[in-house]
C-alpha cells in the first residue's frame, strides 16, 4: 500500500492476526478476506498465524472480537464485511453499533481492530470497494492492522 508516495511494508513474521468475517453479504466479504489475507502474506505473516472466524452479520462482529481477544490473544484483528443500505433505518443502526462496539473493545483491551467493514449505499459500491481492481479495502484493512501492531 502507498500512503502518499511512501510504500509501506511490515515484517509480520511473528504476528498472530485474526480476521472476523460475517456470512451476511458473503460474496463481498470473501473478496475482502482474500485481499486481506494476500496482504498479510505479502508482509510475511505466516499462514498458520492467520485465523478466520465467521459471524452471522456485522452486529455480531464486536462480540466475536472480544471473545477472540480473550481466548486467542492475537496481535491484531481485522473486522471485514459489508453493510449495504436497504429500505429501512436498520442500516444506520447496524453501522453505528458495529463501529461503536469495535471501537469500545479495542480501547478496552488495547488490541487493535482494523475496521474493514464496508458501509455502502448499494451493491455496486460495495463490489468496487472490495475488488482487487477497485479500491481494495481488504488490503487496506490488513495493512492498517499491521501498522497498529507497531504502536
Amino acid at each position: 500500500m502507498k500512503i502518499d508516495k511512501t510504500e509501506i511494508k511490515i515484517n509480520g513474521s511473528k504476528l498472530k492476526i485474526c480476521i472476523v468475517l460475517p456470512y451476511f453479504n458473503e460474496s463481498i466479504g470473501l473478496e475482502l478476506c482474500k485481499n486481506a489475507k494476500e496482504e498479510l502474506l505479502a508482509n510475511k505473516v505466516p499462514e498458520k498465524n492467520i485465523k478466520i472466524v465467521r459471524t452471522a452479520g456485522a452486529l455480531e462482529v464486536p462480540f466475536a472480537c472480544l471473545k477472540i481477544i480473550e481466548k486467542e490473544k492475537p496481535d491484531a484483528i481485522i473486522a471485514l464485511g459489508a453493510i449495504i443500505r436497504g429500505e429501512t433505518s436498520h442500516y444506520d443502526q447496524v453501522c453505528t453499533e458495529s463501529y461503536r462496539g469495535i471501537t469500545d473493545i479495542q480501547l478496552k483491551t488495547g488490541i487493535p481492530i482494523s475496521f474493514g467493514i464496508l458501509t455502502c449505499e448499494n451493491i455496486n459500491q460495495a463490489k468496487e470497494r472490495a475488488s482487487k481492481k477497485g479500491l481494495n479495502k481488504g488490503k487496506d484493512a490488513a495493512l492498517a492492522a499491521l501498522i497498529q501492531t507497531s504502536l
